[in-house]
């Protein structure tokens, strides 16, 4: 009987062996291209290493000192409520306007659909400083459209209105631009998982004469609650570590020390500034930070495909 159990076990340990055979490949290429440069980092943040350790000086061990400085220093936490709050508000809107295109393309009779997914497709495909060149053309102090529209319907004279030397203005363009680039993201996940909502449910529902929005928030909102939790997690993360953006912005006419987030503080401090020990151990923040989201939101995958 133990040689039979021994004969049925075997094949699994032997599929066991070619699982880890078949993952190595990929484990190795996140070894060498994540975790590699995470430690490098990890170690960096615990140096003083500036302009002189860059023509070879050898670099000195501070321990925690660039971690205590970073927060001790009130510009670190101005940075860090800037970046939250200005995250939070292009997550809302992104998760808020993404799920209303779902919707209706839900809706849409297919050839407009097919144009409608086309024009999603264009605009999250654009490079990042494309899309910020061309919204700059049209948010442009001199020639912009916006600023001749507004003068046009309002009779106010707007040619001259710079949109990016107020900070909170600044943060409205990068907010369109981003939201912009990410609502197709959304938009089309959230319209995959409608896809797969039984129809027979729907109209269940609607013979009970559920309204509108009654069908959206006790059919639709928990079936798709797994889809949301992961793309409202992954707009949190993207949203926290924007830097083209921002800093092709600031480069357009933005004031860089009321605008900046942290994507843009870790590069000024350590290229700007030369002190990459203090740029790694605020990358270091962030990278905990974004594990701490990451961490929730599979455990939160996880509880609910179990239930």
């Amino acid at each position: 009987m133990s040689r039979g159990v021994a004969m049925t076990s075997q094949p699994a340990s032997k599929r066991g062996r070619i699982s880890w055979f078949l993952l190595f490949p990929t484990l190795a290429i996140l070894a060498v291209v994540i975790g590699w440069p995470l430690i490098n980092l990890i170690l960096l943040s615990f140096q003083e290493f500036g302009r002189a350790q860059i023509f070879g000086a050898p670099p000195e061990f501070v321990g925690l000192g660039n971690y205590q400085k970073i927060l001790g220093d009130e510009a670190f936490w101005r940075v860090m409520q800037r970046s939250v709050i200005f995250a939070a508000v292009n997550v809302v809107a992104t998760m808020t306007l993404g799920t209303l295109v779902a919707i209706l393309m839900q809706h849409m009779v297919k050839p407009m659909r097919y144009v409608v997914q086309a024009g999603l497709l264009v605009a999250w495909a654009m490079p990042q400083l494309t899309a910020v060149i061309v919204w700059g053309w049209m948010f442009n102090t001199q020639y912009g459209v916006l600023n001749y529209l507004i003068t046009e319907i309002t009779g106010v004279d707007f040619i001259g209105h710079s949109w990016l030397s107020n900070p909170l203005s600044f943060f409205a363009v990068a907010t369109v631009i981003i939201t912009w680039q990410s609502v197709p993201f959304v938009a089309l996940t959230i319209y995959a998982g409608l896809t797969q909502i039984p129809k027979e449910m729907v109209e269940a529902a609607l013979l009970d004469g559920a309204s509108g929005w009654q069908r959206f928030w006790q059919l639709t909102a928990p079936l798709l609650r797994p889809i949301f939790t992961i793309v409202t997690i992954l707009q949190i993360i993207w949203d926290l570590r924007v830097f083209t953006q921002i800093y092709a912005l600031q480069g357009l006419g933005g004031l860089r020390e009321e605008t900046s987030t942290l994507g843009v503080y870790i590069y000024l401090t350590s290229l700007g500034s030369g002190e990459f020990g203090m740029g790694g151990a605020i990358a270091v923040i962030m990278v905990v930070v974004m594990a701490v989201i990451s961490v929730y939101y599979v455990r939160r995958t996880l509880k609910d495909m179990d239930s």
